[in-house]
This record gives structure tokens, sequence and C-alpha cells, in this order.
């Protein structure tokens, strides 16, 4: 009897050894399996809401909270001047409505400088920076561009007409002169709004320049033709002092004045011989 105990005491050792023994390999395999499952997952990118439209939102909408929605974005390609906070777009102590300056797509983020401040306006006062005043030229087909102009371009001005006197610079006649530069526009016509992308033959351009910059501007206009050439998105140079006139348009040079020459001439000295009836003049040598 107790021989029989002692083998079944060997077997249930036995058996609870081998079910030991079967559950660690299962462990094993399930640890293997889930380092491998979580080594074949992207890392985890960290996020924050940001406030983006819901829909299409048009040059003088006015911006409701309807219109926005929080969406994740990850931290490290957040848009400059976003806003992840209602109460940043629609301040608490500020019932005053806010508009849209420039389209945004649906989905697109909201960011500051596409929507006026609060109580703002979409007009062309919300475009003038600080210090800046808005100056209007008169242009054309030939001197606009062929109607090309966008406001948020930047454009040189330059100015022709007729300079008379005597400078330094001997300039005299029409000349062309560059007289700003980097200039930027911010309305063609009526219009501030600058997704129109086809062409428009405009009568006036307007552009934010400084105070001495109008009274340069205006001098301009009311003395010669100003015309306008349009800078590059991605030009960053500044053009320096351009100045044109008829004669080194056309490879002219003055023809230099010449100073009359005296010319020195001998000396000849004579006296008087009477011949006859005849008086002739017969030459000396000359003393001094």
């Amino acid at each position: 009897m107790r021989a029989v105990f002692v083998l079944v005491l060997l077997a249930g050792v036995g058996l609870a050894g081998f079910a030991v023994m079967m559950a660690k390999q299962q462990f094993d395999a399930y640890q293997t399996q889930l380092a491998q499952a979580q080594s074949s997952q992207p890392e985890s990118v960290p996020t924050v809401e940001v406030f983006v439209a819901n829909k299409e939102l048009n040059y003088g909408d006015a911006l409701t909270p309807e219109d926005l929605r929080a969406v994740k974005w990850p931290v490290n390609a957040i848009p400059e001047g976003s806003f992840a906070a209602l109460k940043d777009i629609f301040p608490e102590n500020n019932n005053s409505p806010r508009y849209v300056l420039r389209i945004i797509e649906k989905d697109e983020a909201i960011m500051a400088s596409k929507i006026s401040l609060p109580g703002e306006d979409a007009g062309l006062n919300s475009r003038i920076e600080r210090g800046m005043r808005a100056f209007a030229i008169k242009v054309d087909v030939a001197s606009g561009v062929s109607g090309f102009l966008r406001p948020g371009d930047r454009v040189d001005v330059y100015w022709t007409g007729r300079v008379n006197g005597n400078f330094e610079n001997n300039l005299n006649g029409d000349i062309t002169k560059l007289i700003e530069a980097n200039v930027r526009l911010i309305a063609v016509d009526q219009s501030s709004n600058d997704m129109n992308s086809g062409a428009s033959i405009a009568r006036t351009v307007t552009v934010s320049v400084r105070p001495d910059q109008v009274a340069a501007l205006a001098q301009a206009q009311s003395t010669g033709r100003l015309a306008l050439s349009l800078v590059g998105t991605k030009d960053d140079t500044v053009a320096e002092a351009i100045e044109v006139d008829q004669r080194s348009l056309l490879g002219l040079v003055s023809a230099p004045v010449i100073a009359p020459v005296e010319i020195e001439r001998e000396e000849v000295c004579t006296t008087r011989v009477r011949r006859g009836a005849e008086v002739v003049e017969l030459p000396i040598p000359c003393t001094n």
C-alpha cells in the first residue's frame, strides 16, 4: 500500500513539473510574439489639439465656433500662429466677431495671419502695418504688369519724366529712375483679396509705404509717369540705384568742347626805304 502511495506521489510531482514546464514555454512564446509585435509598430508621435476649419471659409466671412473643430496634430509640425484652445480664438471677455482675411480650405489649420482681430473688419485697415501708410498709384495695362498684380505681391516703382536745367550729373531731357524698391501691394482697385488668380486690368493699385515714401511717390506721380516691375516671390534681393537717360540708353556721348588755341606769330620788323618814287618795306632784325 505504501508503495502505491509513493508511486502516485511521484506521478503527481512529475505531472506538476511537466505542467509548469509547458506553462513556461507558452509564456515565453507569448512574450516573444508580444516583443515582435511591438517592434513592428511605429513609434508613437506626441500630439496636441489644433483647431481647423470644418468647411471652406472665404474672404470676408464671419468666423463662428461652429466653423471649427479640434484635431490631433503632431507636436513637431504645428503651423505657426495656430490655435490650441477655442478661448484663444474667441476670448470670453470679448464678443466682437472675427473675419476671414484669406481663403481657408476645409481641414486647414486656423492661423492668426488669416483671420482678423476681434472687432476688426476685413477691410484694408487690417492690412496696413504699424507705422505704414496706404498710397494709391495709377496704372494701366503697360505700367501695371499686364494685370497680373495681386494683393500681397511686391513691386519696384520706376519714375519717368523730364529734367530741365543743369545738374552735377549733366542730366537733361527724359530719364527713368528707380525711386522705390520692394514695395508691398495691399489692394488692386477695390479688392484686397489675394486669392484672385486671374488677370484683370487695374486702374489703381494701393501700396503700403512709410510716410516719407508717400511724399516721394506723390511728387513723382504729379511730375511724371510711374511704372511697376513685379518682384518674384522667392527673390530676397534689393535693387540698387538705377538711372537711365536718353544719351546712355542710345550710347551717345557728348562731344568734348575744344577751347580755342592762340597761335603765336613771329614778330617781323621792317623799315621803309624810298626808291625813286616808291616807298618799300624791307625786313630787318628786330631789336628789343
